[in-house]
């Protein structure tokens, strides 16, 4: 799971294409549009310093925010405005948002006077001014340099958001006032990459939640969520504490909700008798419904959802210790110790037997024909060819002698086998090769995949000895990435389930939006869904605007659950927000106004997950020109046609209007102005049957098809002139600006 890290207030979201097309689309618009005022640019190129403000109006500006060598990079980092009273350091550290701590800082704070990863700023006169810390200039200034790097002391930048940022030193370590912030991106992460800045959890998280507990399966043993029929079969002994209730066998209960359907307690023992039995381990499914199982003590059954009892075969030799599928639909593999026998179901008749030097437990392999058995005793891992019986191979398990056993279990996707041994699952690929050990605080008891998603579940139990400091009665479930084995979850805590009267197992719903566990000491199985925190699929942009035009900005995210949204505005360059009172839609619309020329605004995605905000986006608003004007006309127009319609009036005057691809307003030939009056601010005038033409001077009713030179600030030009704020839009890109004229005013988003 990564997020990227935040973005500076106004840099554009979408990675380091979007900020190379959108470099260049300022550069066309420089050259179609020479009248854009420089306050209206797109984009700045990367290296370009940034600047921020602190909350008592510090200034600072560091040299290069993106596309950092993520091995080291120096940056310069210039301040101003600080108070003379408080020292500060100089750090690259994760970003936790407003008036919270930036912390953890790559280096930690500087108290040798050495480091070249932060920088120690005090006050002139202060004890510790000379080799440990240089002083702030005159007016609270300084210029310093610091080596960065994307991970180091405790903070992976790839994981979380970062930025440079100045924070008061350790004998003020609660002052906020001092934290001044600027996202910063490693090569390959630039701002607005990887779904927004998430503030408690890194955008995209994943997560699994306790959602019930089924407590209608005595003390579960083994289980499989059944792939046609979709029922989650269990096998079970019976509970020492509902002495009332023998509640061995076979228990098909409904997924969604636990309740019992089935109920297989009866099975055929040695004489060929019905007889209670527990359901220890469950082989595989049988087409449609029902599954093969291994009842105690050498027992071999089958039955489905509904039979009264099952039917079985009682084998020779000593004690089943594993099954599964067969090679061919009417056997079963059947591990008896180090024995190895391919059994037909209908007669308990073995077709293959193999011994091995020892060893208890296997997992099959159909699609590669293998099968892997497992030694933990001699720390052995044995390959078996299945089309010849025989070994193919034999390996080290490392750490694995005398080990205690977990579980050997093949992964369908890649044909690797994990093994679990004590607190380590060691993996193994399709060659016998060790791959990866992955290292957990519990005992490894069983895993699960999923192929849909190339996931692989590993539930660990506690050892249950409270007198061992190493146990807390709590298990564990994991969540790893079959290919690079990265940790695809965070980790889920499972109380009370511990090994003392079990093994746990686990089920994995196709897609693993749902997992179920097993708790025997607790006689339970507790059903997880799965949760991601917000991640943000469409950001908005930096925007300029006319002031009176009406503006939109889009954000969407996903996540589970659905995360609801809410639209924040800051008025001092990103270091405070405010929400925009009832913006909790997608879209936030208003007019803007000259006051709110520099305000950001962001989104903020929240769901029982976590929260995840868009970068923020600065709103640039320039006055209304001789060629925005026309008073309350355009009511109607759409200005993704060109074609506007005039006032109901026709006065002149005011800051409506619709602005066209054109700059002009084409009347409708019944829709003139009431008065027939028309528009004079600057450029020709109009008549009010839609005769007349204007550039620059927006009048009621005008077609706009002859240029003039008359007035306006781009009429000089003398070429066909777009509207600048519809251009600009074009520039910025689809869905994430939209400007347009309308009859309705509305305030602006304060």
């Amino acid at each position: 799971m990564t997020s990227t890290p935040g973005t500076a207030p106004g840099t554009p979201p979408g990675g380091r294409s979007r900020l190379r097309r959108r470099a260049g689309t300022a550069a066309v618009a420089a050259l179609l549009l020479a009248g854009i005022p420089v306050g209206a640019a797109v984009s700045a190129d990367a290296g370009t310093p940034k600047t921020a403000t602190g909350p008592q109006g510090q200034k600072l500006t560091v040299s290069a925010t993106t596309g950092l060598d993520p091995a080291q990079q120096k940056v310069r980092v210039q301040g101003e405005g600080y108070g003379l009273t408080t020292g500060i350091y100089v750090a690259l550290c994760k970003d936790n948002g407003d008036n919270r701590v930036p912390s953890p800082c790559l280096g930690g704070a500087d108290m040798s006077g050495g480091s070249k990863t932060s920088q120690w700023i005090v006050p002139p006169g202060d004890p510790y001014e000379g080799d440990l810390a240089q002083a702030f200039g005159p007016g609270g200034t300084f210029d310093v340099e610091i080596e960065i790097a994307q991970k180091g002391d405790g903070l992976d930048c790839a994981e979380v958001a970062c930025s440079v940022v100045t924070r008061a030193d350790h004998r003020a370590a609660g002052d906020r006032t001092q934290d001044v912030r600027i996202p910063v991106a490693f090569a390959g992460q630039d701002p607005g990459d990887g779904g927004g800045e998430g503030v408690d959890v890194p955008a995209g998280t994943v997560s699994y939640k306790s959602a019930a507990d089924f407590t209608t399966a005595g003390k579960p043993l083994d289980l499989l969520l059944h792939p046609d029929s979709k029922k989650l079969y269990v096998g079970a002994d019976n509970l020492p504490d509902t002495a009332d209730v023998d509640e061995r066998g076979l228990h098909v209960l409904n997924p969604e909700n636990g309740t019992s359907e089935s109920w297989i307690s009866q099975a055929p023992g040695s004489t060929g008798a019905l007889r209670a039995s527990a359901a220890a381990r469950i082989a595989g499914p049988l087409p449609g419904d029902g599954v093969v199982y291994n009842y105690p003590l050498r027992g071999v059954g089958s039955a489905k959802s509904g039979d009264e009892a099952a039917t079985g075969v009682w084998l020779a030799g000593s004690t089943i210790t594993d099954i599964a599928p067969g090679t061919t639909p009417g056997t079963v593999l059947v591990a008896q110790g180090a024995t190895l026998s391919e059994i037909e179901r209908a007669t308990g008749t073995a077709t293959r037997t193999l011994t091995l030097p020892g060893g208890t437990q296997f997992a099959a392999d159909p699609e590669r024909k293998a099968l892997w058995y497992t030694d933990f005793t001699a720390g052995k891992l044995h390959r078996v060819d299945l089309a010849s019986f025989t070994v193919s191979g034999s390996f080290d398990l490392p750490g694995g002698s005398g080990g205690m056993a977990g579980f050997t279990e093949t992964d369908p996707a890649t044909g690797a086998v994990w093994v679990g041994v004590g607190r380590s699952v060691l993996v193994f690929d399709a060659a016998g090769t060790l791959v990866k050990t992955l290292v957990g605080k519990d005992l490894a008891r069983d895993a699960a995949f999923d192929t849909a998603s190339g996931r692989a579940y590993v539930v660990w139990q506690d050892g249950g000895d409270l007198s061992d400091p190493a146990n807390d009665n709590n298990g564990t479930l994991t969540v790893y990435g079959t290919e690079d084995f990265a940790v695809a979850a965070q980790d889920l805590s499972l109380p009370g389930n511990h090994s003392q009267a079990g093994a746990a197992s686990l089920a994995v719903e196709p897609g693993g939006a749902t997992v179920f566990v097993t708790s025997p000491a607790e006689g339970k199985i507790t059903k997880l869904v799965r949760q991601v925190s917000p991640l943000v699929t469409r950001a908005p942009a930096d925007l300029t605007a006319k002031e009176g035009e009406e503006v939109t900005l889009g954000a969407e995210a996903e996540g589970t659950p659905e995360p609801t949204v809410r639209w924040q505005v800051s008025t001092d360059g990103a270091q405070t927000w405010k929400d925009v009172e009832g913006a909790t839609e997608s879209a936030l619309t208003f007019t803007a106004r000259t006051a709110q020329d520099g305000y950001r605004y962001r989104a903020e995605f929240r769901n029982d997950v976590g929260t995840t905000r868009t970068a923020a986006v600065k709103l640039t608003v320039t006055p209304a020109t001789g060629g925005d004007t026309g008073g309350d006309v355009g009511g109607n127009g759409d200005a993704s046609n060109g074609v506007g319609s005039t006032g109901s009036d026709g006065s002149t005057g005011g800051d409506g209007g619709t602005q066209s691809s054109g700059g002009s307003t084409t009347g409708d030939s019944d829709s003139t102005g009431g008065s027939g009056s028309t528009g004079t601010s600057g450029g020709s005038t109009g008549t009010s049957d839609g005769s007349g033409a204007t550039v620059g001077g927006g009048v009621a009713g005008g077609t706009g098809t002859a240029a003039t030179s008359g007035g306006g600030s781009l009429a000089a030009t003398g070429v066909t002139v777009m509207s600048v704020t519809l251009a600009a839009a074009g520039l910025v890109g689809a869905g994430v600006l939209v400007h347009r004229r309308a009859r309705r005013r509305t305030e602006g988003a304060l």
